[in-house]
């Protein structure tokens, strides 16, 4: 099995901005972290959410249709749910059809392609509008060569899906910039891919090159610069624990940070399968890291405490600390153990 390493990561054309978004039936937060990672990261191009009766979730933003919207100044309406299989359920159809006649495109992140769709196909052939699928990996990626690239990476690793990795390099990201330190934000996701707008969805790779995805999304660079990579899925996930381990070999990250979420005792989605313990997801990162890193190590640990009053996270991340002695913060809450993670890493 061959491939010419000429591949380039995925860099998107300019997207009809600005968004509606769409929330679909969801009714756990986890699986609307698109719209949620929008809304929080790249404001200024969502005008409004919109959600199907009986969807608790919100963004905070005003609630539209597409015919309100569209006069709002939307120019596309974004899927801002990422569900288990990536799949567009038939009773969202009606909706999207509406977003396609009511003038805007449409833009998706899920597995399941819009175009594939014969309502949606139709629709927007006789509306005009496009539809825009953005989970989709460059063409010609090679498979892994394993070979030591320049730069300094740090990779943000889960004991589950959805509990911060791509918030915390992103907050990374700009802490690094603060300091003047040379940084880069690597999306491999849909959501990171939106806010960033270009990287690789890595799980949307075929398996045999999911290293050499990782590798091209963080080439050679400078001594001093450091590449922050949005971690996917879980070294412990029954079902996407592929993802991780290969995105974990291409990266061959210096650093890792842990992601954890407080008071969460199953993986989403799978309540037959208890959450791993941030001890064992160190142990088990290091070792498998050391594959392509013989010095990786872990720096500190992201803890997602939304919903916590401010003494129940200090406390939460005080005790982390502690008992791991390593740094152990919420980055969105940018206090002074945030400092100290973001020092830990590039010391």
């Amino acid at each position: 099995m061959t491939s010419t390493p000429t591949a380039e990561v995925l860099a998107l054309a300019a997207l009809p901005q600005p968004y509606l978004l769409f929330l679909g039936d969801t009714t756990e937060a986890g699986f609307a972290k698109t719209a949620i990672g929008l809304k929080d990261w790249a404001p200024e191009v969502c005008v409004a959410e919109w959600s199907l009766p009986g969807c608790p979730i919100t963004t905070g933003l005003p609630s539209m249709t597409p015919a309100q919207a569209r006069a709002a100044g939307a120019r596309a309406m974004v899927i801002g749910v990422a569900n288990g299989g990536g799949v567009i359920p038939a009773q969202w159809l009606p909706a999207l059809v509406e977003a396609l006649e009511e003038g805007l495109d449409l833009i998706s992140g899920m597995h399941h392609k819009l175009g594939d769709i014969p309502e949606l196909a139709a629709a927007a052939e006789r509306t005009g509008r496009q539809l825009i699928n953005v989970r989709v990996p460059p063409r010609g990626i090679p498979v892994g060569n394993g070979r030591k690239r320049t730069g300094k990476r740090v990779l943000t690793v889960g004991t589950d899906c959805a509990l911060g990795k791509k918030y915390t390099a992103l907050a990374l990201v700009r802490g690094l910039r603060e300091r003047g330190v040379d940084a880069d934000f690597r999306a491999s996701g849909q959501t990171g891919i939106l806010i960033a707008g270009s990287g690789i969805p890595m799980d949307a790779v075929v398996a045999d090159f999911s290293a050499g995805a990782a590798e091209l999304l963080s080439p050679d660079a400078a001594a001093d610069h450091w590449d922050v990579i949005e971690g996917q899925g879980s070294l412990f996930h029954p079902a996407y624990a592929g993802v991780s381990l290969g995105l974990l070999h291409g990266s061959q990250p210096d650093v890792f940070v842990v992601c954890h979420q407080p008071g969460r005792q199953h993986v989403l989605g799978y309540p037959d399968y208890p959450l791993p313990s941030i001890e064992d997801v160190i142990a088990l990162t290091v070792q498998l890291g050391r594959r392509t890193n013989p010095d990786i190590r872990c720096v500190g640990v992201s803890l997602n405490t939304h919903g916590m009053t401010a003494e129940a996270a200090s406390a939460a991340c005080a005790e982390v600390s502690a008992r791991l002695g390593l740094p152990a913060a919420d980055p969105m809450r940018q206090d002074g153990e945030f400092n100290r993670l973001l020092e830990a890493c590039i010391a």
